[in-house]
């Protein structure tokens, strides 16, 4: 029977508080029953395996995240709309590392197709895209380049990985910058074949 005042909710939000103070890989079905106060087969009436767990701690804060970068980019279309959906991605990844490992991970199929948060995360990012006049299979390739672009970044500069004097912000600004113009300038396909934006 399951324990009172323990939800599906309740256990996924512990495990974000989990994931920033312990690390994603923190995150584990003991660590969140210790929390609790409660044996690891008391979380089984709400959340089916590890994996499960962490599937709806990936969806819980890639929803937060993107209703972040969502604020930032209201009203904004090109480089103005780029450059705030950048810099909200880039300080939610480094203000909440646990939860934003969490972003990272790969979700099930089925779980994706019925999550509001991927929809919205889609819709916003596909919607600064199309500002650049972007259509597929342009849109994957191009959100492709700017989540790698992000979260190398992020992932390297939360690390320690750059070590040179030159300012970490202004070499953030000018990859925006970069990105920007690989934007406006993409090479487009056509039936095919690639051509020059």
């Amino acid at each position: 029977m399951p324990r009172v005042g323990l939800s599906t909710d309740r256990l996924v939000a512990a495990a974000a508080e989990l994931a920033d103070e312990a690390g994603f890989e923190g995150v584990t079905l003991s660590a969140l029953a210790r929390r609790f106060g409660v044996k690891d087969a008391s979380l089984y009436s709400h959340v089916r395996s590890l994996q499960d767990l962490r599937t709806r701690l990936a969806l819980l804060v890639g929803g937060e995240m993107i209703d972040r970068i969502a604020v930032a980019v209201a009203g904004l279309a090109g480089r103005d709309a780029l450059v705030a959906f950048a810099g909200a991605y880039r300080e939610y990844a480094l203000s909440y590392p646990g939860r934003y490992a969490a972003t990272q991970i790969r979700i099930d199929q089925s779980a994706a197709a019925d999550s509001p948060e991927l929809r919205r995360t889609a819709e916003i990012t596909y919607g600064m895209l199309r500002g650049y006049g972007l259509a597929e299979p342009d849109l994957t390739d191009a959100v492709r380049l700017l989540r790698s672009t992000f979260h190398g970044y992020c992932a390297l500069e939360a690390g320690g990985g750059f070590g040179a004097p030159r300012d970490v912000q202004r070499s953030w600004d000018k990859a925006v910058d970069a990105l920007h113009m690989a934007l406006t300038h993409w090479p487009r396909e056509t039936d095919g074949a690639t051509e020059s934006a």
